[in-house]
């Protein structure tokens, strides 16, 4: 909506009323945006959290299915390289568990554990298996 300018205004004078009646707009418009824009910022950096959790989780499943599916290796030793390897990070990874299956042809592990969270009261949860075929000798 575009007010016209009254003709006995100077031009000066008009251009004058016309920013006062936007004074302050800025303020209301960051007051306004900055909470979504916060928002944004931290789902982007939650996701980016998770992300890194889950590749984690996922890269010690591998690591101790690899163990445990070696020709001389147990479900034991894959669970325990499992663990060892969350434990060896630093991501923040808490409330791990790791368990395992080894059978005459497969050997999977999988991990279970819980993210740092940027929202409160919630911890989210990730669980990450691999599996490997067993060494045999022939």
């Amino acid at each position: 909506m575009t007010s016209r300018r009254p003709s006995c205004l100077p031009r000066r004078l008009t251009t004058w009323l016309a920013s006062r009646q936007e004074r302050g707009s800025a303020t209301i418009q960051m007051v306004v945006l900055m909470p979504a824009l916060f928002t944004l910022v931290f789902l982007g950096v939650q996701a980016a959290v998770l992300y890194q959790g889950r590749t984690i989780t996922l890269a010690a499943a591998q690591e101790g299915a690899r163990v445990s599916a070696a020709a001389d290796g147990t479900n034991a030793a894959g669970v325990a390289a499992a663990s060892n390897f969350v434990s060896s990070t630093s991501a923040g990874l808490k409330g791990t568990s790791v368990s395992g299956n080894r059978t005459a042809t497969t050997a999977s592990i999988t991990v279970t554990t819980h993210t740092v969270s940027l929202i409160p009261f919630v911890s989210p949860k990730i669980t990450q298996s691999a599996s490997m075929p067993v060494e045999r000798l022939t």
